[in-house]
């Protein structure tokens, strides 16, 4: 399978760069599913159904979230019906939505994908490695799914090596968000699976993690309140990660993906 995975969309000028690009990358690299992270795409904080819509109609086939699933509180309905939009496993019991879904690809391939929030310097939440325990427990690569994916939205790069590992062998990506910033440390694990710390965001890097940048860099000098943080709204570049499977749903190849405005271009060499 051919599955591309979409860092952090912030903003109109990430929403922009998506849609402008995802739907020839879908077509050029004859991808099999997508994911797209969208929990900063409606002016930095939270999305909207109506993004959520532009997103999977650009050819997302799901939307992951991360901490700010529900800064817009129209999501706190509108993810109970769209089954394509999942929000992190391990928040509490009761919390609307689902974090994890079992889909169906573009040839039929059934795909896992599980959303899940890091604890360390981030709001507590319930245990992430027995969250994601409890659904490739049920859900089992190379028997009950021909990919799984798992989108671990956490601050420290250590607790995202570390479910890496823990799912070695177990999922076909486990790819990390929510810092902003793409790291260089793809590869494949020793038992088969995808991993990259970070994907990066989807947006306008002539920012601070997406932000426009007066505001955030006045706070950090006078450490006094100030204005709301806006997001940054020059070209925008797309972050991500493709990857390839092959033998019982474990990777066989894995490149990062950076297309547009400042950063160095990367292409998956395979699929050109």
């Amino acid at each position: 399978m051919r599955l591309l995975f979409v860092g952090d969309i912030v903003g109109r000028s990430g929403r922009a760069v998506l849609l402008e690009k995802l739907p020839e990358l879908r077509r050029r690299w004859a991808l099999d599913f997508v994911i797209v992270n969208g929990e900063n795409a409606a002016g930095g904080f939270g999305l909207t159904e109506a993004i959520c819509d532009d997103i999977l109609a650009a050819g997302a086939d799901c939307v992951t979230l991360g901490n700010h699933a529900f800064d817009q509180r129209e999501a706190l309905v509108f993810i109970e019906r769209q089954q394509r939009l999942i929000r992190p496993v391990n928040y509490p019991a009761g919390t609307p939505g689902r974090g994890a879904f079992l889909y169906e690809g573009a040839n039929g391939h059934r795909v896992l994908v599980c959303n899940v929030l890091g604890r360390v310097f981030m709001d507590a939440m319930d245990d992430p490695f027995a969250a994601i325990e409890r659904e490739i427990a049920a859900c089992p690569l190379g028997l009950a799914c021909d990919a799984a994916v798992f989108d671990v939205h956490a601050e420290a790069s250590s607790e995202k090596q570390a479910i890496g590992h823990f799912l070695d062998g177990r999922a076909s990506l486990v790819v990390g968000t929510h810092t902003h910033v793409p790291t260089a440390d793809a590869q494949i694990l020793p038992h088969g699976t995808a991993y990259l710390t970070d994907a990066g965001m989807t947006g306008d890097y002539d920012s601070v993690i997406g932000m426009d940048k007066e505001e955030p860099v006045r706070r950090f000098i006078h450490k006094t309140p100030g204005t709301r943080f806006e997001p940054a709204d020059g070209p925008g570049t797309l972050c991500g990660v493709a990857v390839e499977t092959g033998t019982q749903g474990l990777a066989a190849k894995i490149a990062p993906v950076r297309l547009g405005a400042r950063l160095a271009e990367a292409r998956p060499a395979f699929w050109e």
